[in-house]
C-alpha cells in the first residue's frame, strides 16, 4: 500500500502538468488568433470609411 500512494501521486501530477501545458498552448494560439482578427477587422473598417468619405476623388 505504501508503494501505491507515491506512484498514484506522481501519475496524477504528470497528468495535471501535461494538461496545463496543453491548455497553455491553446490560450497562446487563441491570443494570437484574436490579435490577428482584431487587426483584420480594424483594417477593413478603415478601408470602408476611406471608401465612403474620401475615395471618390
Amino acid at each position: 500500500m505504501k508503494k501505491i500512494i507515491p506512484f498514484a501521486l506522481m501519475s496524477s501530477l504528470l497528468v495535471l502538468v501535461s494538461s496545463c501545458a496543453a491548455i497553455e498552448g491553446i490560450f497562446k494560439a487563441g491570443v494570437w488568433s484574436g490579435i490577428l482578427l482584431v487587426v483584420v477587422v480594424v483594417a477593413i473598417v478603415i478601408w470602408l470609411v476611406s471608401k465612403l468619405f474620401g475615395g471618390s476623388k
